[in-house]
């Protein structure tokens, strides 16, 4: 440690006080160490005109304090993205590992401060023709992404969501939880790529998670994750790229976009196996025209190849199977600790209304659902229904499962409805060929239009999306009935 740097900063009081009127603030640490610092900066056309802090607790966090306020005061916000626990350490002559500590608190309280301003809804930065903002989660695929746009000579900037905080879920597993923003702040730096946090863990919660708690309330099985990337966070990291001035936002998902004539729409990656077009069926076509997709020609093992040879610490790293707000955490444990549902048993049914047995509750079966009725039969059963009002669950054969007529609502159609051929009604289940009966729909939205399948589907469970195709272009989307 450089006894005369440390000294200085944490006896310069200039920059030490309140907020300034008007400034966007952050803070880190607390409780359980002891040491707190607050960051405040005021932004103004892409620049932090003023910075301040405040910090209580060991020498070192008001020292990291201070020095986190000098580098980022005259910064453009951009280079400010740029700064973490490494610089705080440099300009305090090096740091001890309990120093390391203070310095994390000083950067993370900086990022929380940025956080709030690029969150205000102004111009963060001015246009560059190579700019590209970058969403990346901390995992494989999107880190290789920003790999890709730097290697093509364009400026990246990284940005993570904040989408959920929750102590009973495991945030180490979780694609958007305060512990994905560290991870994937510390791999943007060491790529040497500004990061910025955007915090819309409200809108989230109200419309993602409240939506998938109402879902099962309701007995369907909603799709969270088509409906964040087509209302939540597509969109929001679309419009913050534009107030950077970025050409476009990239992302790690493994799809193409295609132009039939009449402008972008979704269709396949090259590796099957991961395809995620689906997930991303109710993207509007509008915001597709600012997206970029650069795994869309890659299979996965290539992608890691790729990590594995810029010696990205995250090559190896394990995907999540859970929905982020469920990491770690089953689906029957969420439900009943928000609230909505409780276990109580009801009757399960055949179609003709003969009881077969019990259950524990409606919430815990899905259509299509075959493991876990508990109910011995000379053929497999499947869950052909659920009555929420009654909590009563039928099952049958899957020869009664079956059906050539899907109603659908809350319907988007980007093309005339003669365009739909196929249909996929679950992420990764086989597409199928069938038409709308309502032949004449024009392009927009209807509240109810119903599919004609070509062959019997087993896999058309109320509350999942159905995504409407055009050959392999996605040109709809709906909500199976």
């Amino acid at each position: 440690m450089d006894a005369e740097a440390f000294g200085h900063f944490l006896a310069d009081p200039t920059r030490r006080g309140e907020p300034p009127r008007g400034a966007f603030s952050g803070a880190a640490g607390g409780a359980p160490c002891g040491d707190l610092v607050r960051v405040s900066l005021v932004v103004d056309d892409g620049r932090v005109r003023v910075a301040r802090f405040d910090a209580e607790g060991c020498a070192a966090a008001q020292a990291a304090g201070a020095a986190v306020a000098e580098l980022a005061e005259g910064a453009t916000v951009l280079e400010a993205a740029r700064l973490g626990p490494d610089e705080v350490a440099e300009a305090l002559g090096g740091l001890s590992p309990q120093g390391r500590h203070a310095g994390a608190l000083a950067a993370d309280a900086l990022h929380r401060a940025l956080t709030a301003a690029v969150g205000a809804d102004k111009a963060v930065a001015e246009p560059r023709d190579d700019r590209v903002l970058v969403a990346m989660s901390g995992g494989v695929d999107s880190a290789v992404a920003a790999l890709r746009e730097r290697e093509a000579g364009n400026e990246v900037v990284a940005v993570t969501l904040k989408l959920w905080a929750d102590q009973r879920t495991d945030g180490e597993k979780s694609c958007c939880s305060p512990q994905a923003v560290l991870g994937a702040r510390a791999l943007a730096h060491s790529l040497g790529i500004p990061h910025l946090t955007m915090d819309l863990e409200r809108e989230f919660r109200a419309t993602v998670v409240g939506g998938f708690l109402d879902g099962y309330a309701a007995g369907r099985t909603p799709n969270p994750c088509v409906r964040c990337n087509g209302e939540v966070r597509i969109d929001a990291m679309a419009e913050l790229a534009e107030r950077l001035g970025a050409r476009g936002l990239t992302t790690g998902h493994y799809a193409r976009i295609a132009d039939d004539g009449e402008g972008p729409l979704l269709t396949a990656a090259a590796d099957a196996a991961k395809d995620q077009s689906y997930m991303l069926a109710a993207v509007a076509p509008e915001t597709l025209a600012r997206l970029r997709f650069p795994l869309a020609g890659l299979e996965k093992p290539e992608v890691r190849r790729l990590a594995a040879d810029a010696d990205l610490p995250v090559a190896g790293k394990r995907e999540s199977q859970d929905l982020c707000f469920l990491a770690g955490e089953g689906r029957r444990s969420f439900l009943v600790r928000h609230g909505r549902l409780r276990d109580r048993e009801g009757d399960l049914v055949d179609r003709r209304g003969r009881v077969l047995g019990r259950h524990r509750g409606h919430h815990h079966f899905t259509v299509g659902q075959r493991r876990g009725i508990g109910v011995a039969a000379s053929e497999p059963l499947y869950v052909l229904g659920t009555d929420a009002g009654a909590n009563r669950v039928t099952v049958g054969t899957k020869a009664e499962l079956a059906t050539t007529e899907v109603a659908l609502r809350e319907a988007v159609l980007h093309r005339e409805a003669t365009r739909v051929d196929r249909v996929r009604l679950r992420y990764h289940s086989h597409t199928l060929s069938g038409r709308l009966a309502q032949a004449n729909a024009a392009a927009g939205e209807h509240a109810e239009l119903s599919l004609e399948l070509a062959e019997p589907a087993t896999a058309a469970a109320p509350g999942q999306t159905a995504a409407l195709m055009d050959g392999d272009l996605i040109v709809g989307h709906a909500t199976i009935a």
